[in-house]
């Protein structure tokens, strides 16, 4: 298969070294300074050579206040038949997108980063795929194409290869579902991370915290960012606030029976 990637930065070099075994790829990076360490891959930086590449499948990996921009950018120059594909951290506005582009497309988000993750073995990461069913009117007007099989079939081998754990969503499930696995830790951890001092402690607990804030800080700000600016966060935030606002005034008023039953029910919600 003819493949195209946009953008050439970790995931996007990822995708580029991993695919090239089986498939001919094109990588479309306007940064020249980021294609100097490509192997096994075309290298475009003009339109026309996108269009005489004629893919059969976009993979669309820059960063998500610029996909919908970078597709719109690409978009005159592919073939009718192509594919686009995205791997953003955050859905919204591309369902809409999608549907009004006039191509097929899949969705997916490889829920790991190339600097956390061990690329060698994948077996403990997990991928989504957005799977989001077609609709009709009642006279049998397709309203909503929904996402393409083949584009699917594609990605669920291609996860099936690294034996990641896949789940399939729609594009708001995705959302609600990475607002609740990624912003509660992600936002817990950074303001742990934000209070610490620059000193040496005991305690175990406290050195596990701080290996965890430490991994997520060395992942890239930008994909950080996305995650947190994900629509569903704030709702999220707000129980974080809620239940520290509720563990406080207990702890202020040294409510044995309060603190027990608070206790009960983290036990209870970590199950």
């Amino acid at each position: 298969m003819r493949i195209l990637i946009l953008g050439n930065g970790k995931m996007g070099s990822f995708f580029s070294d991993l695919l090239s075994f089986n498939h001919e790829i094109a990588v479309y990076e306007k940064d020249l300074r980021k294609m100097r360490f490509i192997y096994n891959a075309l290298r475009f930086s003009k339109l026309e050579e996108v269009k005489e590449f004629a893919p059969e499948l976009v993979i669309n990996c820059v960063t998500l206040s610029y996909t919908i921009e970078a597709f719109k950018e690409v978009m005159p120059h592919l073939p009718q038949s192509c594919i686009l594909s995205d791997i953003a951290s955050v859905k919204t506005d591309l369902k809409e997108f999608y549907e009004a582009s006039g191509f097929r497309y899949v969705s997916v988000h490889p829920m790991f980063g190339p600097t956390f993750a061990n690329l060698g073995n994948l077996q403990t990461e997990n991928a989504i795929i957005i799977n989001e069913p077609q609709q009709k009117t009642v006279s049998g007007e397709v309203v909503v194409k929904g996402t393409d099989y083949m584009g699917m079939i594609f990605y669920r081998d291609l996860f099936a290869s690294l034996k990641l754990n896949v789940r399939e969503y729609t594009f708001d499930g995705h959302d609600e579902v990475v607002a609740y696995s990624l912003s509660i830790p992600f936002a817990s951890t950074l303001v742990f991370g934000s209070i610490m001092k620059h000193q040496e402690v005991p305690g175990t607990t406290f050195k596990k915290h701080l290996a965890i804030a430490h991994g997520l800080l060395s992942e890239d700000d930008y994909l950080l960012t996305e995650i947190l600016f994900n629509p569903n966060t704030n709702g999220q935030l707000q129980g974080i606030i809620d239940k520290l606002n509720q563990l406080k005034d207990i702890v202020q008023a040294k409510d044995s029976a309060a603190m027990k039953g608070f206790l009960d029910e983290g036990r209870e919600g970590g199950r």
